[in-house]
């Protein structure tokens, strides 16, 4: 069968592909796998316990009930925790010694999307087996618990102040003093972002924080920093910071408006882990994305970078494996595994603004531990993506690696999800890199054309 869960759960156009039919039989088949796996086992008998959580988008209200609906009826108890950002719900999965957590959430796609992410025990997210098990259980016959075996449905109060005192907590240095803008995406971090930004203790100016159900990531959040820049110069704040509409990840800019990406940020957050003798094996995990200017700073202060491939599920994987306890993307997931079992975006913001207030420093001061290398992404559309391996187009590669020396990196990427083959190309000038690319995706739409 076509696989339905993605690199970060089920995702579709809400209603369409995600309709509530399929995440009523998702709830049902993940409560049976699970129960089957002894995730959902009780010594004394009791119900197992699912927390449900969502972003803002309004196809949320239909399919939180019928996620709720299934859970229910395959005798699990639900208690339901309302708009909260993605890590926030796989905090109080853990700290509520819940079974299962449940977000409903198409992180910075657009409104009409929307998704479904699975945690187990401990609020982490599926492996690749559990949920290709999911998949394979939908709408199999089953023998339903009736009376006093179904599910209870209640609403869990104090949900947000709990994740905003587990965001506090994290912290050991205070943020007064600093002018901080956040954009909230007018997302699932609408009211806890600059609630928990201002618990520790900064001055807080929050934008696009009123969610209507309909305008989350409308030209907002972490996928549109120029509401942010502007923002941040109009008020004159120390930085700003840019989460998107589950609030897994984020981006800043700087005082004078400059753009600070996820290797800036995790190179920051590295250097300060380092520092104080926290940095497990004085490494950090990243994809091949991460620019080579991340790499080359973070080494010369001795510090290693352990390269996986596109996504934050696989970075996870890597840091759970190898014991690291920090890791990211360049699009802003960042994973400090002290406190989050996955990318926390207000987390993120909230330890950059410390080593802030902690050194003294500005945003600017601090990003300039690493120099970007000019990075061009080309897509070549339409090509038979798994031939990448051709052997003139690896011959191509090659040949252009050699001209590069040290001094550059080409990466070849099939899409994960459509016909495109992407060429990433990074060298010590941008028409340098520009070049290459050209060159290379013209190789490629040569090569790999479709027939």
């Amino acid at each position: 069968m076509t696989r339905l869960f993605g690199t970060d759960g089920v995702r579709g156009l809400a209603n369409d592909v995600l309709t509530a039919e399929l995440a009523l039989d998702l709830s049902v088949a993940a409560a049976h796998v699970l129960a089957e796996a002894g995730a959902l086992t009780h010594a004394d008998g009791s119900r197992p316990l699912a927390v449900v959580g969502r972003d803002t988008r309004i196809s949320g209200q239909f399919l939180e009930a019928a996620v709720v609906a299934g859970l229910a009826s395959a005798g699990v108890d639900v208690l339901l925790l309302g708009v909260l950002p993605t890590p926030g719900v796989a905090h109080l999965t853990d700290v509520l010694d819940a079974d299962l957590g449940v977000m409903l959430s198409a992180s910075h796609n657009p409104m009409p999307d929307n998704g479904i992410k699975f945690l187990s025990r401990g609020g982490v997210k599926l492996d690749d087996a559990i949920e290709r098990a999911i998949e394979a259980r939908l709408r199999e016959p089953w023998q339903r618990p009736t009376g006093a075996a179904v599910g209870r449905v209640t609403t869990h109060v104090g949900g947000h102040e709990q994740y905003v005192a587990h965001l506090a907590s994290t912290l050991t240095t205070p943020l007064a003093g600093l002018k901080l803008v956040l954009d909230c995406a007018e997302g699932a971090a609408s009211e806890v972002g600059p609630a928990a930004l201002r618990a520790a203790g900064a001055e807080v100016v929050a934008i696009h924080a009123s969610p209507d159900g309909l305008n989350i990531n409308d030209g907002c959040g972490s996928t549109h920093l120029g509401p942010l820049r502007a923002a941040v110069l109009a008020h004159g704040a120390d930085a700003g910071f840019a989460l998107d509409g589950d609030a897994d990840r984020c981006l800043a800019v700087d005082a004078r408006g400059e753009d600070v990406d996820g290797d800036q940020i995790l190179a920051i957050l590295a250097l300060a882990l380092h520092e104080a003798g926290e940095l497990a094996g004085d490494t950090v995990v990243a994809t091949v994305m991460s620019n080579l200017g991340f790499t080359r700073a973070l080494a010369a202060h001795g510090i290693s970078v352990t390269a996986t491939q596109v996504g934050d599920r696989y970075v996870l994987e890597e840091m759970n494996g190898a014991g690291r306890v920090l890791g990211g993307e360049q699009s802003g997931h960042v994973v400090m595994r002290r406190h989050a079992t996955t990318g926390d975006g207000l987390l993120t913001a909230l330890h950059l603004a410390e080593r802030m207030a902690a050194t003294g420093s500005s945003l600017a001061d601090l990003a300039g531990v690493m120099t970007r290398m000019p990075q061009v992404l080309v897509n070549v559309p339409g090509v038979d993506k798994a031939r990448t391996d051709d052997e003139a187009l690896q011959a191509a590669v090659a040949a252009e690696q050699e001209r590069l020396g040290e001094s550059g990196r080409i990466l070849l990427r099939p899409s994960g999800t459509e016909p495109v083959v992407r060429v990433m190309v990074e060298a010590t000038t941008d028409a340098e890199a520009r070049g290459v690319a050209d060159r290379l995706a013209d190789v490629v739409r040569d090569r790999l054309a479709l027939a």
